[in-house]
């Protein structure tokens, strides 16, 4: 057999054998979603741009200090306190996340 001409279904079954078949999506994300994201020490909002193994990567984030009330902060979108990251990319540790919950905007404005 040579590798070079294995067909997609050839190439299934192989990683099949060792537990690694492909799938449509390995994390429940969806890119380009803003998210509030709850870690094991603070809270931060921003758009979904990539999902790795072990980092979650957001763009106009910010660091939220205070919600305010926490179900009216996730329906609105509205916050007590925020702080704006600088413009770019954030990457928060997967291993840190406690939830995550699509939100309609990520604040931008320090408040």
């Amino acid at each position: 057999m040579n590798i070079e001409e294995l067909t997609i279904k050839e190439a299934r079954e192989i990683a099949r054998l060792f537990g690694s078949e492909p799938t449509q999506s390995s994390n429940p994300y969806e890119m380009g979603a803003v998210y509030l994201i709850r870690t094991v020490t603070m809270i931060d909002t921003g758009k979904l741009v990539r999902v790795t193994e072990h980092e979650l990567v957001l763009t106009d984030a910010a660091w939220i200090v205070d919600t305010g009330r926490f179900a009216d902060a996730v329906k609105k979108a509205e916050f007590s306190e925020v702080e704006p990251f600088p413009d770019g990319e954030v990457i928060i540790g997967r291993g840190a996340v406690i939830d995550a919950v699509k939100i309609t905007k990520s604040p931008r404005s320090q408040k």
